[in-house]
This record gives structure tokens, C-alpha cells and sequence, in this order.
């Protein structure tokens, strides 16, 4: 029987490789040359002699090893190797460790990425980082109650970020989802918090949806008295009505004047990472008003890139505030009208005043089609339709400028072929 004190005396003699002191019941303690003294159980199981490392002396004490033993041994007379249940327990303690939310929602956001714009999967990561990880990132997922998430997002709400909160829900509830379908979890809590949350008040972007209102814009404009390549944008965006950040990207190898249209990358559109490789470019047909716009244009920045080219550099587009700046001259705030205003303008009024088909304005928006598989087998993009549409926004838009007689309201089209 080893003593505390035969314990700490214990060392390799020299010309030895190691050296042991027995205890009792298969327990000793082994020593090394290089003065490490280490804890022992050996066991018989299948008619072979095994051992089982217990731990480093003096971290793990003789009364310590002593215990360990005995518990080795109830594992023995179970039937069971305790190295094999050791070496199980460590994988499971494994698996543990990889359950939790954190290690999950890594490995959803390594899976998923490659679907996702680079903007997208930063910012989904980023979020994660800041207001969930800190707080549930450790724990497996499993043990995630619906009151334990909702206790985390209160915390976002607490700092005034509604928008934030709710959006985190929904990214929670996809880090679930991918538990259940790999087998770390039984169920998604995130769904039983719905409704839990503080309610969002969604605000839609300003803009003009009044006749007399637009009238009073275009004249606005057609009035700006600052550079002569803004106000080109401000009517532009008026009567294409694209996205903000494809009009100032425009750039003039993608215009056609002569077949009047402006072909946009399906790379620069708002699409899923599938679609900007692989999608059809989004086609823009010009009204003749938009074709002299851009044919006074050109002598002004036809030697660079861009239709709308930065004051700082031809190289580059313009600043996405430049637009937003210009208006506020103009005395439109940002709860008035803003450049993505252009849009709703132009769908509200072509459906309420001009009875334009629906589905003819969506095309020219750009807008998905509807269903999972909308895009894949309606294609249809009512070029013709969409000519004489924006021709006579054009015109409408003339006559709100000029304060002339608005075209008698015409009745409702018959969906396009």
C-alpha cells in the first residue's frame, strides 16, 4: 500500500526507462526519468490485461486515484471496458461541444454561404457575433427553450433595436431548422415566440403617390439649378424608375440608344448569388425622353465608365447620397420622397391613373415572380407592353410637369399575353 509520502518521494531510478509503485487492487504509480508520475489501473477484460490512465501525481492525489479505481471497477462489473466507456464518454462530450449554438450556426453559415451575397453572409454573421453568441452561443442546442431565446432577443429590445430583435428570431430559427435536419436537436423554439416580441412599425420609404404632388416634383427637378449630371439622374430615375444603386451604376456600354434600351447585368441586379451567375439580364426599354436625356449627356461623361460618374474620380459612380443631397435641396426630406420613392410613384400611379396592367409594371420593376417556381417557368417580360408603357409615363409625367390636362383616365387593360 502507497503512502502520500512514498508518493512524493517517487522517482525514476537512473538507467531505467520507468519505474512502478504498486498500490492495491491494480492501482501503482509510474514514474519516468524525466520526473513524471503518473496513475495506473490495471484490469483484466476479455482475457486481456488492459490498464487505464487516471491522471498526473500530484494533480490527481492517491486518495483521488484510489476513488477513480473503484469507479473503474463498478464500470468492469457492469460488463463494460472502462476504456472503451471512457473513450465513449470523451466523444459524446465531443459531440457536446459541437451541439452548441455557436458550432451549429458556424457550420449553417460555412454550408450556406456560397448561396449567399458576400454582404449577406458578412452581416448574418456579424449579428450573430454581437447579440446571440455572447449569450446562448455555449449551449447546446438541445437545452434552448423558447424562454431562454426569448430572454436573449429582450436584450436586443431593451437598446431600441425592434428591427433587429426580430430579424435575429427568424436567423435563430434557421440555425434550429439546421439542427433538427442534422440530428443535434428534436425541435425549433423560435416559432412559439412569435408574437412574443415587441410589435415592428413598419415605415415604407417615402414617396410622392399624388398627381399634383409629382407634377410639382418633375417641375422641381427640370428646375435644379446644380450640376447638370444630377439632375440627368433625378429625371432618369423618374422615368425608368430602376433601383437607386442600378442607376448609378448605369454605365454607357450597357446602353443601346439606337435600340433604345439599357441592359443591366444580371450580376448588378438584386438577385440571389444563383441568379447573378446565372440569371438573364434585366432589359430596360427607353422612352424617347429618356433617349434625349441621355443623347445631351454623353458630350458631358461619355469619356468615362459610368452614365453618372463621381465628381472625385470618372471611375467611379456616383456617391449614393449625391441623389438624396440633391432632393434636399430641392426641400424634400427623407419623410417626403427619396430616391427608391421613384418606384412606388410610378406603381402607384401607372395602376391608379394610367390603368397599366400590374404585371406589366413588375416586369419593368424587376420584381420575382411569385411561387417557387414563378421565375423558372414565367418568363414572360411584355417588352412591347413595356415600350409604349414607359412611353407614356413619359408623356404622363410631361403633362403633371407643364400643369397641362392629364390623359382621360382609360379603362382597365386585359392581362398581357
Amino acid at each position: 500500500m502507497l503512502t502520500d509520502i512514498a508518493c512524493k518521494a517517487a522517482v525514476c531510478p537512473p538507467g531505467k526507462q520507468r519505474a512502478r509503485l504498486s498500490d492495491a487492487g491494480g492501482l501503482y504509480l509510474e514514474t519516468s526519468p524525466s520526473g513524471s508520475r503518473r496513475w495506473f489501473w490495471k484490469y483484466r477484460f476479455g482475457n486481456k490485461e488492459k490498464r487505464l490512465a487516471l491522471g498526473t501525481y500530484p494533480a490527481v492525489s492517491l486518495k483521488q486515484a484510489r476513488s477513480e479505481r473503484d469507479a473503474a471497477r463498478r464500470t468492469l462489473q457492469s460488463g463494460s471496458d472502462p476504456s472503451k466507456r471512457r473513450q465513449i464518454e470523451r466523444l459524446e462530450a465531443q459531440l457536446i461541444e459541437a451541439n452548441t449554438f455557436e458550432e451549429v450556426a458556424r457550420e449553417l453559415h460555412v454550408t450556406k454561404a456560397s448561396g449567399w451575397s458576400k454582404q449577406y453572409g458578412e452581416r448574418w454573421l456579424e449579428r450573430m457575433e454581437k447579440d446571440l453568441f455572447p449569450w446562448i452561443g455555449p449551449v447546446p442546442l438541445p437545452e434552448i427553450t423558447a424562454p431562454m431565446l426569448l430572454n436573449t432577443l429582450r436584450k436586443i429590445e431593451k437598446r431600441g433595436a425592434r428591427e433587429t430583435a426580430h430579424t435575429l428570431r427568424q436567423t435563430a430559427g434557421q440555425v434550429f431548422r439546421y439542427g433538427v435536419a442534422t440530428g443535434r436537436c428534436e425541435r425549433n423554439p423560435a416559432p412559439d415566440l412569435h408574437g412574443a416580441l415587441q410589435p415592428l412599425n413598419i415605415k415604407h420609404m417615402a414617396a410622392i403617390l399624388e398627381p399634383a404632388q409629382a407634377g410639382q416634383l418633375m417641375r422641381a427637378i427640370h428646375d435644379y439649378s446644380g450640376q447638370p449630371v444630377t439632375r440627368t439622374a433625378l429625371l432618369l430615375s423618374a422615368l425608368l424608375f430602376q433601383r437607386p444603386g442600378n442607376m448609378r451604376a448605369m454605365q454607357w456600354s450597357e446602353v443601346n440608344l439606337v435600340e433604345r434600351v439599357w441592359t443591366i447585368p444580371a450580376d448588378k441586379m438584386k438577385r440571389t448569388v444563383y441568379g447573378k451567375l446565372n440569371g438573364r439580364p434585366h432589359l430596360v426599354p427607353l422612352s424617347p425622353q429618356a433617349v434625349e436625356l441621355l443623347r445631351d449627356l454623353h458630350p458631358l461623361t461619355g469619356q468615362s465608365p459610368y452614365v453618372f460618374p463621381s465628381l472625385v474620380s470618372a471611375q467611379r459612380p456616383m456617391s449614393e447620397n449625391t441623389l438624396r443631397v440633391a432632393m434636399r435641396r430641392m426641400g424634400y426630406s427623407n419623410e417626403d420622397m427619396t430616391p427608391h420613392g421613384f418606384r412606388a410613384m410610378a406603381r402607384t400611379l401607372m395602376v391608379e391613373k394610367l390603368n397599366m396592367h400590374p404585371d406589366v409594371i413588375e416586369a419593368q420593376l424587376a420584381h420575382g415572380k411569385s411561387g417557387p417556381l414563378g421565375a423558372a417557368y414565367d418568363r414572360a417580360e411584355f417588352m412591347e407592353q413595356r415600350r409604349k408603357m414607359m412611353h407614356e409615363w413619359a408623356t404622363y409625367l410631361e403633362r403633371l410637369r407643364t400643369g397641362a390636362n392629364p390623359p382621360a383616365k382609360r379603362k382597365p387593360l386585359a392581362k398581357p399575353a
